[in-house]
């Protein structure tokens, strides 16, 4: 401001706190506490900030290794001959320095084997044709589809390989599915009762209800109390129940159990 208007000027008569301006508008700058410890360390450890910038040092290739023309170009390996390929039926050109053999005449007489192979061969088998009318097209039979060629077959008649297995693995399910419905059965049929064991269970009847007809005969006529009246109805229920029983089994010989 001073050397724009120059020293005597009324403005330069009111002082002008122009740094503390500044520094009421722009905050300090933020400076680490850990700036100094980090300068020692880079210094002790011999590090540069652009150290690692620069051309990178490595092997130079030599003058002779140069790139050639085609040289990245991927190359299709060699043709190999294939295995059982037939031979060219097209003879091979002669060379000039091969010369043809000259004066070469075969006595062989081409009418007299023409009449013996002619005479010697077998004669051809017309085909079979059909024409619809006099004058009309003519079509072969046995392509046609007419003709039943299935008959000369050597598997005609025969039941296929598949049909055989699938009756086998038929015939093996249902045999399993019988042995399983017998074992069933068998288990939850009902066992037939010896005669020693029917005579043991009467005999062990009998002898639960002397048992308790003795302990009903020893009780007093007069019952007064509600316990004894119970009591003496439940000896008279066991002993009908015995009773019940043992006539069952004098009256039935055969006696079946049902397998639970």
């Amino acid at each position: 401001m001073a050397a724009l208007w120059g020293e005597e000027n009324i403005y330069n008569l009111l002082p002008v706190e122009e740094a503390a301006a500044a520094a009421a508008f722009f905050p300090p700058r933020y400076v680490s506490k850990f700036r100094a410890a980090v300068k020692r360390e880079a210094r002790a450890q011999d590090k540069a900030p652009c150290k690692t910038m620069g051309v990178p040092k490595l092997q130079v290739p030599t003058p002779k290794d140069f790139l050639q023309k085609y040289s990245k170009t991927p190359k299709l390996p060699k043709r190999k001959k294939a295995r059982g390929c037939k031979k060219s039926l097209m003879p091979t050109v002669l060379q000039r320095t091969e010369h043809p053999i000259m004066g070469f005449r075969s006595k062989k007489n081409f009418i007299t084997a023409n009449a013996a192979e002619a005479i010697m061969r077998v004669p051809k088998k017309p085909l079979r044709a059909c024409i619809d009318v006099r004058k009309g097209d003519k079509f072969l039979i046995d392509s046609s589809g007419l003709v039943q060629k299935y008959l000369k077959k050597k598997d005609f008649g025969a039941v296929p390989r598949y049909l055989l297995k699938r009756n086998e693995e038929a015939k093996r399910a249902k045999e399993e599915s019988d042995r399983c419905c017998k074992e069933t059965l068998r288990q939850k049929c009902p066992r037939r009762v010896s005669k020693k064991e029917r005579e043991d269970l009467l005999e062990g009847l009998k002898r639960n209800w002397e048992e308790i007809n003795q302990a009903f005969q020893s009780m007093s006529v007069a019952v007064e109390t509600i316990p004894r009246k119970l009591h003496r109805e439940k000896l008279e229920t066991q002993m009908k129940q015995l009773e019940h029983d043992i006539g069952t089994l004098e009256k039935h010989p055969l006696i079946y159990i049902a397998n639970q």
